[in-house]
């Protein structure tokens, strides 16, 4: 558990270790906040919907993501999820080192940085994933502690498929398939990883994370109310800041796959996220 960063405690609070510092050509610069990243309201779905699926449609082709409001996930449960993902990183180590694991087969899985210990230098971020639907078969594996991990993240996974469904039923609807076209077996996973990126008493010498990009068909990122996602558009990188209670929608890799087999047009690109 020498790992996690947010075990290190007042060791890591005058300096970054040396196992953290990136090269000075790796090191991230100041990105300014991007004013043109499309903002979708889904409540245009009851006034306007050929316009709402045109609008997901446009900026999936020209942006590779969007940003969502009035997505019927409430706003205390954006928010809860986001308090009760902190309480389990603020638990003491022995509440959490039966979770941490290298092995990616492991359902619940804590880890630190990407491949901690095949890499050169460490990624400042710590994850907690684990696998959601069906939510009978995977809840009892989750945390009982915080006592609310499993009600909360019970809950929100439930409303995050459900809007993720739709979604999906709105893309098919704007690329001209079938209704449910991405229901079934393309659309029965459901993975929760939860972030976290402790304090750091120098930003300017690590990163969270490199640039990639998500392999699954939709990622539905609560960011909350704290900046540092960036996406790359045409060779730039652009800050995507954070709107109260939005989702990020990035299309994922599986699903412009999929789009680009049916040889449906569409010129979506894959945002590349730090």
């Amino acid at each position: 558990m020498d790992k996690l960063i947010s075990n290190k405690g007042s060791t890591i609070q005058s300096a970054v270790p040396e196992s953290y510092i990136l090269p000075p050509e790796r090191r991230p610069s100041v990105v300014p906040p991007c004013k043109t990243i499309p903002v979708i309201d889904l409540q245009g779905l009851d006034q306007d919907p050929a316009d709402l699926i045109q609008q997901i449609i446009k900026a999936s082709q020209e942006y590779g993501f969007f940003q969502l409001t009035n997505h019927g996930v409430s706003e205390e449960l954006m928010q809860d999820v986001l308090v009760v993902g902190k309480e389990f990183y603020d638990l003491p180590v022995k509440e959490k080192e039966r979770f941490y694991s290298e092995d990616p087969n492991q359902n619940c899985r804590l880890k630190s940085s990407i491949n901690y210990d095949k890499e050169k230098v460490h990624f400042w971020r710590e994850s907690f994933r684990h696998p959601c639907h069906p939510l009978e078969d995977y809840i009892h594996e989750w945390p009982q502690n915080p006592a609310r991990y499993r009600e909360v993240f019970g809950s929100y996974s439930i409303e995050v498929r459900k809007l993720g469904l739709l979604l999906l039923d709105l893309i098919c609807e704007g690329l001209g398939l079938e209704y449910g076209y991405f229901g079934g077996e393309l659309s029965q996973g459901l993975l929760m990883s939860i972030n976290h990126y402790p304090l750091c008493p120098d930003p300017s010498l690590v990163l969270g994370l490199p640039k990639h990009g998500d392999p699954y068909l939709l990622t539905l990122l609560n960011q909350g109310h704290v900046a540092g996602l960036q996406v790359l558009k045409n060779e730039q990188w652009l800050a995507v800041e954070p709107l109260p209670n939005a989702f990020v929608v990035n299309i994922n890799h599986m699903l412009q796959l999929l789009v680009q087999h049916l040889r449906i047009p569409s010129s979506a690109k894959s945002p590349s996220f730090s």
